[in-house]
């Protein structure tokens, strides 16, 4: 195990009866940075943790927010109320997102997890940044349909926030900057790494059984090219083959490259806790894993750009048995981190 971060990189000293010169707000006696917990075996971080290091006011900060409705312009939709702890940090529920007064997105909302290690975020990478990634959504009409500017001026009113932004940071400002890092500094704490299957790696006495261990093998000759490594993603962007839905007709990457290359391309996801993240797919039309590993079978039809990974040897797809699908969901079962759903320091209360 390795800590991706010093507990003691930061501990900021100020005295109590000092008020912050911008905030007018007293900063709190100290601040502790706060440690993650790493596996060995798990890749090297992407985020910038220098120029945001999570402390013990900005996690509770960023908490706070992600709750908070006040992040939206009807003052219920949160972060949260897309992103549900016990799924992941997913919808579930809901085939595609919900935001304000009821109204649908077109695409499915992601797990939260593991979030340290990614490159891009959403699933055609508008994000380039863990701290860029809710500007999105909260922005987005069919959202949380909300300006910064009024998010601020909520904030700068509200008789908790300034005390809880001048005690999280040095400048104690409230603003867009500091609201973001302390939503990402919640989101960064975030590592699944405690599943079955990291038991077995880390050798603490857990076995796979028969039918898991058969699975496993199966999944890497057939899905391991794309779900690669221990975050079971390769991060790459990919069309596999899904009918495209004449209502939406969702282009998936190119909506942000401009590139007709990657058109219909999305991101390969994390499978790390699939077992409960569904619905699956950019726009969440399968309701169970079987119906997944049926559509890689057997579902699957060409449309531009489809990934040759998917038309080996003239054929399309992926060949699976029934017996083939059972075992394989079977092993992906091993990946769901149950701690990791239950864990005190994500829950909403």
């Amino acid at each position: 195990m390795r800590l991706s971060f010093f507990l003691l990189l930061s501990l900021w000293l100020v005295s109590c009866s000092e008020e912050d010169a911008d905030s007018g707000y007293e900063a709190i006696v100290e601040n502790d940075t706060l440690s993650i917990e790493i596996p060995d075996y798990f890749p090297e971080v992407t985020y910038n943790f220098e120029a945001n290091p999570p402390t013990e006011k900005g996690f509770e900060l960023g908490k706070k927010l992600f709750y908070d409705g006040k992040l939206s312009s009807d003052g219920v939709v949160s972060c949260g109320f897309c992103h549900i702890q016990d799924f992941s940090f997913t919808h579930h529920t809901h085939i595609v997102s919900h935001g304000v007064n009821g109204a649908l997105g077109t695409r499915n909302a992601q797990p939260l997890q593991n979030m340290i290690f990614m490159n891009e975020f959403t699933w055609d990478g508008a994000a380039e940044s863990l701290d860029a990634q809710p500007i999105i959504p909260i922005t987005t009409e069919v959202e949380m349909n909300e300006s910064f500017s009024n998010i601020i001026d909520k904030l700068q009113t509200d008789k908790e926030y300034p005390q809880l932004f001048a005690e999280a940071f040095e400048n104690g400002e409230v603003n867009t900057d500091n609201m973001l890092k302390a939503i990402s500094q919640f989101l960064v704490m975030m590592v699944s790494a405690d599943s079955k299957y990291d038991k077995i790696l880390k050798n603490e006495g857990s076995q796979f059984t028969a039918e898991e261990e058969t699975g496993k093998v199966l999944f890497d000759q057939k899905c391991a090219t794309c779900h690669a490594g221990v975050l079971f993603t390769d991060q790459s962007y990919r069309n596999n083959g899904l009918p495209i839905d004449p209502e939406y007709d969702d282009e998936g990457r190119s909506r942000v490259t401009g590139l007709q290359a990657d058109k219909y391309k999305f991101k390969v996801p994390s499978l790390r806790n699939i077992q409960i993240t569904y619905p699956y797919m950019h726009d969440g039309r399968f309701q169970t894993l079987a119906q997944v590993l049926d559509h890689y079978d057997s579902g699957m039809v060409v449309t531009e750009n489809l990934d040759p990974v998917f038309q080996q040897n003239e054929n399309l797809g992926i060949s699976l048995t029934e017996d083939e699908k059972q075992k394989i969901i079977a092993f992906l079962e091993t990946l769901t981190d149950d701690n990791f759903l239950l864990d005190d320091r994500f829950a909403e209360f």
